[in-house]
């Protein structure tokens, strides 16, 4: 018996408490719902007997997208220091469908577990797991998606004879390039002074010789 319960013992202990992270984020003008996310995302990590490794408060307008804090989270989860995100809702992680998407798949990758407890959104589980293959996919088609829509810009543009792509900065000084080259300034020189790169002072010094 005694043996029984030293085995069981051994096996309590080496079992993996697992660590999460928590992220709780309001807007400047709902500043006072931060302390009540905070303490029910940490409630919820006590039930799961989870470890909070790591809690992010982040306060932002809601005008601006920006989520700098997160990132510090999405850090820690590349580099294995934690192994579930929990977070008090999906608007309060992602900054768009596309944003949310993204860092799902991402964080699947990394095997990462992620819940939000107000959407009762658990990828940890099974059912969860299955549910963010599904999220992968809709992360590819959102992508696919948006290709086919600059591909269809800049088709549109084409057949009405409109620039599409970089401004050929580079090209309008090519008057000035010939010039200095024929001063003697050098190539790293000419791309000095005119703040362009030496790969297009080549380029159009060939062209210009080429005419010569």
């Amino acid at each position: 018996m005694v043996g029984f319960l030293a085995r069981v013992n051994s096996v309590i202990k080496a079992k993996k408490i697992e660590k999460v992270g928590i992220y709780a984020r309001v807007s400047t003008a709902d500043q006072q719902t931060l302390p009540m996310q905070m303490q029910a995302l940490k409630k919820y990590a006590k039930q799961r007997n989870w470890k909070v490794a790591i809690a992010i408060e982040e306060t932002g307008s809601g005008a601006v997208n920006n989520r700098p804090q997160r990132e510090l989270l999405l850090k820690a989860a590349r580099q294995r220091e934690i192994d579930n995100i929990i977070v008090w809702r999906l608007d309060r992680w992602g900054r768009s469908i596309t944003d949310l998407l993204n860092t799902l798949e991402e964080l699947s990758v990394l095997k990462v577990g992620f819940i939000s407890i107000s959407e009762a959104l658990d990828l940890t589980t099974a059912t969860g797991k299955a549910m963010a293959g599904l999220l992968a996919v809709f992360a590819q088609f959102e992508r696919d998606l948006l290709r086919e829509r600059v591909k269809a810009g800049i088709a549109h543009a084409k057949q009405l004879g409109k620039p599409h792509g970089r401004p050929k900065t580079a090209a309008l000084k090519q008057g000035s390039i010939s010039k200095l080259f024929k001063k003697g300034y050098s190539k790293a020189k000419i791309a000095r002074v005119l703040n362009i790169g030496r790969t297009s002072v080549r380029r159009l010094l060939k062209v210009v010789c080429a005419s010569c």
